[in-house]
């Protein structure tokens, strides 16, 4: 597994008293999210993202929305980042807890010659965090 560079553990205080653990499970999701990201790996992908889970952007000027199954055939179609050399290259900014079972993500990463900002909220189903919805926002690399 790739590292991915994680945000210092300075939460803010919030209503919900989450444990470490509870923290250390979301990371796990959204490190196997990067790696599923950077290896074009969608078996990997559908084990963090929900089956209902929504994916937006509006960077183009026009809404993009898919569920995971139209977006995971795009993925499987690319040429993953891992095989072209590209630098594995994710931060995680912020993570936090709303309720016992919500927590929100947003995320830093450079793929395709892009600059991404990814903001995932998660969900606690069946004792299992995963994402339900993603909503980025992207740019091309300035060189």
């Amino acid at each position: 597994m790739y590292q991915v560079q994680l945000p210092v553990d300075d939460r803010p205080a919030t209503s919900f008293e989450y444990s470490a653990l509870e923290y250390s499970a979301v990371i796990e999701v959204l490190k196997a999210y990067c790696d599923g990201l950077y290896r074009c790996d969608t078996a990997l992908l559908a084990q963090v993202f929900h089956e209902s889970a929504q994916y937006f952007t509006a960077s183009s000027g026009e809404l993009l929305h898919l569920d995971m199954n139209a977006y995971f055939p795009i993925v499987d179609r690319r040429i993953s980042p891992e095989s072209s050399g590209e630098a594995y290259g994710f931060s995680i900014d912020s993570i936090e807890f709303v309720g016992d079972v919500t927590a929100i993500a947003q995320m830093r990463s450079s793929l395709f010659a892009k600059d991404y900002i990814d903001l995932l909220a998660l969900l606690k189903i069946d004792g299992q965090w995963q994402i339900i919805s993603k909503v980025f926002h992207y740019t091309n690399h300035q060189n």
